[in-house]
């Protein structure tokens, strides 16, 4: 073969394919020789050298418009922060502070017996407004260590709690608290508690707004009156008493730190007490916040190492329908009047009602007089084990002796006979009522047997009759039926010399520490000093005799028992009845044997436990305006 059979440049065939001399291509065709055609090795070598330059070029030109493009993103994010700037500077501007919800504004009013023993409340929320000079300092800064350990210093918001929060509501957490004190104060008592962003983002305007325009101290009061402390608590003050019986200003360390742990989950926390796995980890949560007081200063070391954890009352608390109604419906008609309002205004008004009552003696009273349903059978009354038929002891002989002067007869009857018993004790010369028992269960009777009942008198107002009675006294002796209240006054005005006393069982009204009322003895004769003493000769039997003592009684149907000295008139009232059932309405039945021993177990319990409180004072040290000349004080005139 010689050279002139190659085509060297492929011109002759104009195919661009060199041919060699045995006949085969470069290209290769299947199967033959090493190569792959366009997309063997060379082809790839190709392809990956142009991509190369691709990226090379890519990189220089990334290069020289990277600065350009940098500018750029900083231009538009600059913008977009100006806008949220502007837009927050507006909303700020445009956001106003609400008025606090009408629920945060209403209040219970609390009534307090004479010593300042809680007694019970009235209204629709258990709160009571009270200024932050009426917190001690101790119990602030244990909630600002419980709740917002920064309260002092920070602008009002937390942004890392508001982030926190706007992450568990977009991704479906569980919700976040996170708030600071002025937050907690602003979604309590001035927004809705949902969780949303848009309003948590207008609980973080108004909190920032309220830092800048309140005063620290006003923020902390408004929170500390509207935070919820469980137990039905709104606020400080009824927290105290819920918890420990005590109002917020005579809180110690423990127990204000104990209530500022509660904060966290009310509603688990204030079973503490009464669930020991609940006060077990509350416990520790009220070290804790002992231990941050101690860290900060606000108590020493010293008060620190001495704390220990307080008795809670025990929680849940008692049927709130019994007989101390009977004296807050009372309290709360006689302040409404004082203060010339309505009885649902006082409900809703926040004011503190001290009574006259001794609720020690009313407890021990209601002890000593529950009203209780005897069965009766056709058989004689006093039947008891060991004893003949209608048999009395000796000791219930020589009650019904002393009681009465008479034996009372025993009584043939059928069917439950339901004994109603009324107590009065007052102050002669004073008219403050200690004690007012007008039933044993106020749900079931809500009607006051002491003050409002109509109870027979018979021979109860024998003393005063043919006397010259004066004014509210004149119509006395022509009254069948008094109340025990009227008849206990009637023998209080004898005690005090013939000076009558219009009883009263409100001593003093006040509102957040201002007092609004202060009861004074509204006194006038209403009968003469010789009269007066005519009564007490009949009851003592002789002058220098105390306390003197008169029985009366209607019958079988009731009977009455006053005991009085200058200091305590006390009566008892008792009668019976036949309980109604079903459309049978209730009728008079006479009372049973027991009721003279009754009575004077009564009136001698109420009298040693009203006279035993006294003990130590010295009436005639303390004089008393409304009492004659050369009269002492009563013992338990108002304080």
């Amino acid at each position: 073969m010689n050279g002139a059979d190659v085509d060297t440049g492929g011109r002759a065939g104009g195919t661009g394919v060199a041919v060699i001399a045995d006949g085969h291509d470069r290209g290769g065709s299947p199967g033959r020789g090493p190569g792959r055609g366009r997309h063997g090795a060379g082809g790839r070598g190709r392809l990956m050298a142009g991509l190369r330059r691709r990226l090379v070029k890519r990189r220089i030109r990334i290069r020289r418009t990277r600065g350009r493009r940098l500018r750029r993103a900083l231009v538009v994010l600059l913008a977009l922060l100006a806008n949220l700037v502007g837009a927050a500077v507006v909303a700020y501007h445009l956001t106003k502070i609400p008025e606090p919800h009408p629920e945060t504004a209403m209040q219970s009013t609390v009534f307090v017996d004479d010593h300042g023993d809680y007694l019970g409340r009235r209204g629709p929320v258990d709160r009571q407004e009270i200024p932050l000079s009426q917190v001690p300092r101790h119990v602030q800064e244990a909630v600002i260590a419980a709740e917002n350990r920064s309260f002092r210093t920070d602008t009002g918001v937390s942004p890392r709690a508001i982030a926190r929060a706007a992450w568990a509501t977009v991704s479906g957490g569980d919700r976040q608290g996170g708030s600071t004190i002025t937050q907690q104060y602003v979604k309590n008592a001035l927004l809705s508690p949902e969780q949303t962003l848009s309003r948590k983002a207008r609980e973080a305007l108004i909190s920032i707004k309220l830092d800048r325009t309140r005063s620290k101290d006003e923020i902390l009061q408004g929170y500390l009156n509207t935070v919820y402390f469980g137990r039905g608590a709104a606020g400080i003050q009824s927290a105290a008493r819920n918890y420990f019986g005590v109002d917020a200003k005579d809180l110690t360390v423990s127990q204000g730190a104990a209530l500022a742990s509660v904060i966290n989950i009310p509603s688990y926390y204030e079973k503490a007490g009464s669930d020991p796995k609940v006060t077990a980890k509350l416990v520790d949560r009220w070290e804790w916040v002992l231990d941050a007081m101690a860290h900060s200063g606000a108590i020493t070391s010293a008060q620190r190492a001495g704390a220990r954890f307080p008795a809670f009352r025990f929680y849940p608390p008692g049927d709130t329908d019994g007989q101390r109604q009977y004296l807050i419906d009372a309290a709360a008609s006689e302040a409404a009047d004082r203060l010339g309002i309505t009885e649902d205004q006082l409900a809703r008004g926040g004011y503190t009602v001290r009574t006259t009552f001794d609720l020690t003696a009313q407890d021990a009273t209601a002890e000593l007089a529950a009203d209780g349903t005897e069965k009766k059978t056709e058989k004689k009354t006093g039947e008891k084990t060991g004893e003949k038929t209608g048999e009395k002891t000796a000791e219930e002989k020589a009650a019904d002796a002393k009681a009465g002067g008479k034996k009372r007869a025993e009584v043939k009857t059928t069917g439950d006979v339901r004994v109603h018993t009324a107590v009065v004790a007052l102050v002669p010369g004073d008219g403050a009522v200690r004690v007012l028992y007008g039933g044993a269960d106020y749900a079931s009777q809500p009607f006051n047997d002491a003050r409002d009942g109509a109870v027979e008198a018979g021979t109860a107002l024998q003393p005063f009759s043919g006397m010259k009675l004066l004014a509210p006294l004149t119509d006395l002796t022509r009254t069948a039926a008094p109340t025990p209240l009227r008849l206990a006054s009637a023998y209080a005005t004898a005690a005090a010399h013939g000076v009558y006393a219009t009883p009263y069982t409100v001593a003093k009204i006040t509102r957040a520490g201002r007092t609004l009322y202060e009861a004074h003895p509204r006194t006038r004769t209403a009968m003469t000093r010789a009269d007066a003493g005519m009564v007490a000769k009949l009851l003592y039997g002789r002058l220098d005799a105390a306390p003197a003592t008169r029985t009366g009684a209607a019958g079988l149907r009731t009977l009455w028992q006053t005991t009085y000295d200058e200091h305590l008139t006390l009566t008892v009232a008792l009668f019976a009845e036949h309980p109604a059932k079903g459309k049978k309405a209730a009728l008079p039945a006479p009372l049973p044997y027991t009721a003279g021993s009754r009575s004077l177990s009564v009136s001698e319990g109420v009298w040693s436990k009203i006279v035993g409180t006294a003990e130590g004072h010295d009436p005639a040290a303390e004089p008393n305006p409304g009492l004659p000349t050369g009269q002492t004080k009563p013992i338990l005139a108002t304080r």
